[in-house]
C-alpha cells in the first residue's frame, strides 16, 4: 500500500483539497493566526525554561562554618582478620 510514504503528488492533492475546503481568502488569515500561535507557544516555552533554570539551586562550591555533630563521620570498623 504505502511502500514509499507520501509522494509529491499526494501533497499536491492535499493542498488542492485544503484550498477547495477553506477558500483562497481564508487561507492567509488562517496562516497568520497559526504563525501568531506558534510565536506565543515558543515565547511561553522559553519563559518556562528560563523559570526552571532559575529555580534550580546551584550546588555550593565549599561548605562554610560548622556543620554540627553530623560533620565528623567515624571511619567504618575493620572486619576481623580471618584465622589461618
Amino acid at each position: 500500500m504505502l511502500r514509499n510514504g507520501l509522494e509529491p503528488w499526494h501533497l499536491l492533492i492535499v493542498a488542492i483539497v485544503v484550498i477547495v475546503l477553506f477558500g483562497s481568502k481564508k487561507l492567509p488569515d488562517t496562516a497568520r493566526a497559526l504563525g501568531r500561535s506558534m510565536r506565543i507557544l515558543k515565547s511561553e516555552a522559553k519563559a518556562m525554561k528560563e523559570e526552571g533554570a532559575e529555580s534550580v539551586d546551584p550546588a555550593p562550591s565549599k561548605p562554610t562554618g560548622d556543620l554540627g555533630p553530623s560533620a565528623s563521620v567515624p571511619e567504618p570498623a575493620q572486619p576481623p582478620s580471618a584465622a589461618r
